[in-house]
């Protein structure tokens, strides 16, 4: 363990009795493996849920796990950081993966899982043909994500913030880069989507959670990614939307913001629920600018002459906080990358 992160005699003690009672080492086993509900838990032990309860209040206040609200529901998951966390992962680390106990919790967690993405893929299928509509719409999601990953290059990210996140798309995308990652998303159908996605690939390192873009359920400055992809046109504000992304976004951290360009499909607005019909480069750039954020490139997305008519442009901007701007005062670079493949 890191020096700097070391534990005291008494603090140390009281970790490992915490941690050292039966019932909590197996919720810190689960809680390690993804983001459960006391309900969750309850069907996994077999225990009621006043005795999940006291035992996950115990392992929150030594620091070994972290609570966060969805609506009426709670969520606790295994902590990722502070000085604490180091010791748990070792402990779990050297647990026996052959154990019959912790085997059988590992069973019964796939089968809660299992129930989860069924509910999720109904979800989904239910919204599938006006997803597929949309999207049909502009440039395909393979060369958005492409332009994504070119953009943010291959330096290791700390901390994602992902807004709007959907079915977890960016937490997907970014996962071989960023050491945590949090998607943040008003609905609960969307975060049950979004939460099985992770669930099978696997990505323990990123959680998804309810929160209000204008009111963001997470500290100030954490960030050194923050993300809004195909979100802004659904608000009435959304310069508000930005202004509290940068908020959280550490000095010289980035933001990018993925969107429309102005069209006019105005049936848009009464059949998918569009606020605004696209975003200017200008528009967004004097935005970004107010907020002491330096724009360092957008890229126009255009769909291939052989995509269905009418087709959309996707716009993606990218800006750096002004305290440690990368080629602050530089001229924006505009640029226009037009897909092979129709949408």
């Amino acid at each position: 363990m890191d020096d700097g992160m070391a534990l005291g005699l008494d603090k140390l003690v009281d970790v490992l009795k915490t941690a050292g009672e039966p019932t909590r080492f197996r919720l810190l086993a689960l809680l390690s493996a993804g983001d459960l509900t006391v309900s969750d838990l309850t069907d996994i032990l077999g225990q009621s849920q006043p005795r999940i309860s006291r035992h996950l209040k115990l392992l929150s206040e030594e620091g070994l796990i972290e609570r966060y609200q969805e609506g009426a529901w709670a969520y606790f998951r295994l902590k990722q950081d502070g000085p604490v966390s180091p010791l748990a992962r070792l402990l779990l680390e050297a647990a026996g993966s052959d154990d019959p106990v912790l085997q059988r919790d590992g069973e019964r967690l796939a089968e809660v899982k299992r129930v989860r993405a069924e509910r999720a893929q109904a979800y989904f299928s239910r919204n599938a043909a006006e997803w597929d509509e949309l999207r049909r719409l502009h440039v395909s999601d393979r060369a958005v994500e492409e332009a994504l990953l070119r953009l943010v290059g291959s330096e290791p990210i700390d901390a994602l913030l992902d807004l709007g996140t959907g079915t977890g798309l960016i937490l997907q995308l970014f996962q071989n880069l960023y050491r945590r990652a949090v998607g943040i998303d008003a609905s609960r159908d969307m975060l049950a989507v979004a939460r099985a996605n992770l669930d099978r690939t696997g990505i323990l390192k990123a959680s998804v959670r309810q929160g209000d873009i204008f009111n963001l359920p997470v500290e100030a400055g954490d960030f050194d990614l923050v993300t809004i992809h195909q979100v802004l046109h659904f608000l009435d504000h959304p310069e508000r939307a930005i202004a509290e992304a940068a908020k959280v976004i550490r000095s010289g951290g980035r933001l990018i913001i993925v969107d429309l360009a102005p069209h006019t499909l105005d049936y848009l607005r009464e059949d998918h629920a569009h606020v605004r019909l696209g975003f200017s480069h200008q528009t967004v750039t004097e935005w970004l600018e107010k907020l002491d954020l330096s724009v360092e490139q957008v890229i126009d997305l255009q769909p291939s002459a052989k995509a269905e008519a009418p087709a959309l442009t996707v716009t993606i901007w990218l800006a750096r906080a002004a305290a440690t701007a990368a080629g602050a005062g530089k001229p924006v670079q505009r640029k226009s990358l037009v897909s092979d493949v129709a949408s």
